[in-house]
């Protein structure tokens, strides 16, 4: 061990800049390599929970979503998320509700109204019985 401090101390600054480069690119080198025969080990799962984000991310995040509002001047339109647009703003101040510019749904989606699931069908069946 004192040898390599010894020889340490007799180097050069540059010199020893260089090497200090050098062990960092080729420890940078190491990481990556290692991390590769991990993901292929884990079958890509390391390479997913590396990349900086933490816990899972909601199946519907960045969906988009069918307009709720239309401006009736410019055809502009908003789906109620986010920030309200300028032009819904302008209509509040106005006295006006956005009830007034609300686009009429296509109709609900899911199962028709009265009808029960399945295992609440069953439930019932079993409880008459």
């Amino acid at each position: 061990m004192a040898k390599g401090n010894s020889n340490l101390a007799t180097m050069s600054v540059d010199a020893l800049l260089k090497l200090r480069d050098d062990v960092g690119e080729m420890l940078s080198r190491k990481a990556g390599e290692l991390r590769k025969q991990l993901s292929l080990l884990a079958g890509g799962i390391v390479a997913k929970a590396t990349n900086g984000r933490r816990g899972k991310v909601h199946a519907l995040k960045g969906a988009k979503v069918a307009p709720k509002y239309r401006d009736p001047k410019t055809g502009a339109t908003w789906a109620g998320r986010g920030a309200k647009p300028r032009w819904m703003q302008a209509y509040i101040k106005e006295g006006r509700s956005p009830a007034d510019f609300a686009i009429a749904a296509p109709g609900k989606r899911g199962r028709p109204a009265g009808k029960k699931s399945a295992k609440k069908a069953r439930k019932a069946k079993a409880a008459a019985a």
